[in-house]
Parts: structure tokens; sequence; C-alpha cells
């Protein structure tokens, strides 16, 4: 699988970044519009169990609107996803598709220029969340 994204590995136990996640990104002007428990979703639909996993779906609606005016076939790629999961050491992973790196190189200057400004605000998203777990120790 390529990787166009951002991903960082947390000092925070899974559960307190889950609890962080909507406010920081409300912070960067984004709201959740969805929140998916994968091990609740994959043990209800195929009784399968998973780890702990959960898909944040957010949007800037500013940024939103702006993306979908340059270029309306955008709206695949929204909203933002965001994952969050517990990897076999029991770390706490954060992982976000890469707006700018999703975009082909040939892209509208427009387009280019909400997913750079998307990218600077997961940025800053992924950079509160690493440091969080450092501040609190």
């Amino acid at each position: 699988m390529v990787r166009t994204n951002l991903r960082a590995s947390l000092e925070l136990p899974y559960d307190e970044a889950l609890a962080k996640i909507p406010q920081l990104l409300k912070d960067v002007g984004f709201g959740v519009l969805t929140r998916i428990d994968v091990d609740e979703t994959l043990r209800a639909r195929l009784g399968v169990p998973f780890r702990r996993y959960t898909i944040f779906g957010a949007c800037n609606p500013v940024l939103a609107h702006r993306a979908l005016s340059a270029d309306p076939d955008v709206g695949i790629l929204l909203p933002c996803n965001l994952a969050v999961y517990e990897d076999d050491d029991a770390r706490t992973i954060v992982v976000i598709m890469d707006p700018l790196e999703s975009l082909a190189d040939d892209e509208e200057a427009a387009l280019r220029e909400v997913a750079a400004e998307a990218r600077t605000k997961m940025h800053h998203l992924i950079y509160c969340l690493s440091t969080a777990g450092r501040r609190a120790a």
C-alpha cells in the first residue's frame, strides 16, 4: 500500500487520545461527522474481533466548500478520515490521509491550495496529540 499519510505514534493511551480528538479537531476548524468503532462494527457484522480501532470522519466546512467549488469530483475524498488504533505493542497510533498527497500533481491550483491548508491543520492536530502525552507525564 502506498503510504500517503500523516502518522504518529503517541504517548497517550488509546482512550485518552480518543477523548482529545474531537476538541483538537474543533480547534483547527473541523467537526466530527462520523465516529466508527471498527472492532464493534466487525463483531456485530462478522462476529470477529479486531484491535481497538476508531475512524473519525471530520469536516472543515470552509475548506470543503472551497474544495468542492474548485472541483465537484473532490467529494470522493471527503470527509477527512483520521484513524486511531492500538498497535501490537499497545501503542496508540494516529494516521490521517495527507490531503495534498492524495491529489494528482496536475490538479487545479485552487484545489491544491485548499489541500495544503488542510494538511497544515492536520499536522498541527498530530503535533498537539504527540505532545499531549509528554506534557501530562
